[in-house]
C-alpha cells in the first residue's frame, strides 16, 4: 500500500531543517532562496511562487567552498568542481547519502527505492559512450565520420 507523502511549504521545510541541524545562510542578492549544510555537503532550496520548496542547487560534498558534482565514470565516482575532480570516497558518499534522504523528508519528497539504496549521481558518463547524452548534431564527429566513404571503401578494399 503506497504511503501519501504531504508536501512541506517553505517555512515549515526550514524550521524542519533547523531542528534537524542543517546549517542554513540566506543565498546573497537573492530572496526566498537558501544554502543549507551539513556533513559538509550542501544545496540550495527556494520558495516556489505557491509557498512550495523547490531544490536550487543539487546536494553536493563540499570542495572548499564549491558544491562538488557527483560523476558516475563507471569504474568510479568522481566529484568534480569547476577547478578540479577528485574521487570520492565511501565517506564522501555516506554523507551525500545521508544529506539527501534527510533533505527528502524535510522537503516532503518522496524516497525512492532506488535512491534508498545508495548514492545516486546527477550524471552518469561511461567511457565507451561519451557525449552520447548529447543530441546528435551536438556530438562530435567519429573518426570514420571525418574520413568519408571514399576512405572507407578503401579500407574495406585493402583488408580484401
Amino acid at each position: 500500500m503506497p504511503k501519501t507523502i504531504e508536501a512541506r511549504t517553505y517555512e515549515e521545510a526550514l524550521a524542519w531543517l533547523r531542528d534537524h541541524g542543517f546549517d542554513i545562510t540566506d543565498a546573497p542578492g537573492t530572496n526566498g532562496r537558501v544554502f543549507l549544510r551539513k556533513y559538509n555537503v550542501s544545496a540550495a532550496i527556494q520558495k516556489t511562487p505557491d509557498d512550495a520548496v523547490k531544490i536550487f542547487a543539487y546536494p553536493g560534498y563540499l570542495i572548499g567552498s564549491e558544491i562538488s558534482k557527483l560523476v558516475n565514470r563507471g569504474y568510479q565516482q568522481f566529484l568534480k568542481t569547476s577547478k578540479n575532480e577528485t574521487p570520492a570516497t565511501a565517506d564522501h558518499l555516506k554523507a551525500l547519502h545521508s544529506f539527501a534522504e534527510e533533505l527528502k523528508v524535510a522537503l516532503g519528497l518522496p524516497s525512492l527505492y532506488n535512491e534508498s539504496l545508495g548514492t545516486v549521481s546527477e550524471a552518469y558518463q561511461y567511457d565507451r559512450i561519451q557525449d552520447r547524452d548529447k543530441a546528435v548534431v551536438d556530438r562530435p564527429k567519429r573518426p570514420w565520420e571525418v574520413a568519408g566513404k571514399e576512405t572507407a571503401v578503401a579500407a574495406k578494399k585493402g583488408r580484401a
